[in-house]
């Protein structure tokens, strides 16, 4: 779990990340003001199967496809990227067009981001 630019907001990042280390994944939460650059170094060196991003800031359209971008420059362009935090139907629309693998907004069930985030991971494993 990552919060990428200049959102000082993290209680939603800690709450998934705790709900998912709960759920029994080993989560990694860069914490707060985080790169692009940053996001896909620590990815690249805990070897991780996905990245979270947690964005209050409006800066989604931005930010979220320079960390995809940050990643496919280290090779881990099929990394499983999500997000979520206040953001609009067409954006987040947008944003899966571009590659990011779901997303969601305020009010979404922890037991439902959990069962979600298993079950993709299994779906890949079963087709690599």
């Amino acid at each position: 779990m990552a919060k990428p630019g200049l959102d000082g907001h993290d209680r939603g990042a800690k709450t998934i990340t705790r709900a998912l280390r709960d759920h029994g994944f080993e989560v990694i939460y860069t914490g707060l003001h985080q790169t692009p650059e940053q996001i896909a170094e620590t990815a690249l060196q805990e070897d991780v199967d996905a990245v979270g991003l947690s964005l209050l800031s409006g800066a989604h359209l931005t930010l979220f496809p320079r960390v995809m971008e940050e990643l496919r420059n280290r090779g881990l362009g099929d990394t499983l990227v999500f997000g979520g935090g206040v953001i609009p139907d067409a954006d987040a629309r947008t944003l899966k067009e571009q590659g990011v693998t779901e997303v969601f907004g305020p009010g979404s069930s922890l037991k439902a981001i959990s069962s979600w985030l298993e079950a993709t991971l299994d779906h890949r494993e079963d087709e690599a």
